[in-house]
């Protein structure tokens, strides 16, 4: 036994569970490829400064669950907690704006990292794919995200999840609101640190997800009474979009999301066989956020979908996915002469695409057969020395037991023809 471990709150991707977590990225990643977004891939760390300005100092994330260090050059650095501002100041960096291609749509996935208690569905090292458009206010743009989301989900066959659908208003009435929320506030048995937040961001304490608190909230005014009518108007047509695309919602005006840069458009993708960690996704309009963080005016909108927490609800809900043979052909050799030429054909095999593995080290005919059973290969191909002196070998088909002799220069097409 190792005598290290795995740090608390994080774990290992190791076969066969790994392969769920690649299918379920590239499940995700296919309708964003398919609808013009391209791949964006940024550093595991940033600038401490980035998140405290765009994802908010008033927020639990950088507050209490960001890993933050000084390097000893002295530079002030944070594990990424989220991925949303470190796309937008990857793309402001290489003047993505610019380029006359408005909006930019990109693509990314990676590991994310927070502070948090460790349970089942939260991790301090966790795993999203996320998408950003970035430089047009549309809410076309908005519905094309939920409705990609929502096919990701279903292509993997995910069925018992909900989608959670706000608006935040913009610059003209949050502040209304803001002030009504406060003054709300201030009226509550609240303790000294939520009332400071209240004094910072009042939408934070929305998010308050103690029911000591949430029994308070339950009068609290609700944003959507308080819209101007473009926000009203906007938002109209995102549910319109989204209802005339077949995929349903659920009207939610509580909902507010962690974090500080959401306005408009905000929405969350929930699955109740979680238990408390039910949002396996969600993300909404961030149009003031380029100019947080120093760059230009660039209204934008994005989510990010948990593949920790999607492989969970597909467990949930029995949800077994098709994944692909790891190995479709596996060689066994008997011999050193029988060695040399099937590892010959499993090299080509490879390079025809098709999956092929080979019983490596010196074990006899009944350990290599194992190796074989256990690879899940669809065929395996023996060889010895009587079957290469008559120019053949042993052609097993591992489904119906079923074995024959093909020539030896003829398995590749063989196997080609059967798998292709």
């Amino acid at each position: 036994m190792s005598t290290f471990q795995a740090p608390k709150g994080t774990y290992d991707l190791i076969p066969p569970r790994s392969a769920k977590f690649l299918a379920v990225r590239e499940a995700i990643a296919t309708p964003l490829r398919n609808s013009g977004y391209g791949y964006v891939e940024t550093p595991g760390f940033e600038n401490v400064e980035l998140f405290a300005r765009g994802v908010g100092e008033s927020t639990d994330i950088v507050s209490k669950e960001m890993y933050s260090f000084e390097t000893k050059g002295g530079d002030k650095l944070a594990l990424r907690p989220e991925g949303t501002a470190s796309v937008l100041r990857a793309a402001l960096e290489a003047n993505l704006h610019r380029q006359g291609n408005l909006p930019v749509k990109l693509w990314y996935s990676g590991s994310y990292y927070r502070y948090e208690q460790p349970q089942a569905g939260r991790y301090r090292h966790f795993s999203q794919v996320g998408a950003e458009a970035i430089g047009a206010e549309d809410p076309a743009l908005d519905a094309e995200l939920i409705i990609l989301a929502d096919q990701a989900y279903r292509s993997l066959g995910l069925r018992n999840f909900r989608i959670l659908l706000n608006s935040l208003g913009d610059k003209e009435c949050r502040p209304v609101y803001r002030e009504a929320l406060q003054t709300f506030l201030r009226g509550l048995d609240l303790d000294e640190e939520t009332l400071r937040r209240a004094d910072i961001n009042p939408l934070r304490v929305l998010d308050d997800k103690r029911p000591d608190v949430q029994k308070q909230l339950a009068d609290a005014p609700l944003l959507r009474d308080y819209l101007c009518d473009a926000c009203k108007a906007y938002h109209e047509e995102v549910r319109e979009l989204i209802t005339a695309a077949g995929v349903s919602f659920e009207d939610d005006p509580k909902l507010v999301r962690g974090l500080d840069y959401y306005t408009r458009t905000t929405f969350e993708f929930v699955h109740d066989g979680l238990g408390s960690q039910s949002a396996v996704g969600g993300g909404g309009r961030y149009d003031g956020l380029s100019e947080m963080i120093g760059g230009p005016a660039l209204p934008s909108v994005g989510w990010a979908l948990g593949v920790d927490r999607t492989v969970l609800a597909l467990e949930a809900e029995g949800v077994e996915l098709q994944l692909p043979a790891s190995t479709s052909v596996f060689a066994v050799p008997l011999g050193e002469e029988a060695r040399r030429v099937l590892f010959a054909k499993v090299t080509e095999l490879r390079k025809l695409g098709i999956a092929a593995d080979f019983s490596y080290g010196s074990k006899g005919l009944k350990g290599a057969m194992k190796n074989a059973n256990r690879s899940g290969a669809r065929y395996t191909i023996v060889a010895g020395e009587r079957d290469l002196a008559e120019g053949v070998v042993q052609l097993k088909d591992m489904e119906s037991g079923e074995q024959s002799a093909i020539g030896v220069n003829e398995i590749v097409a063989e196997l080609e023809s059967k798998l292709g």
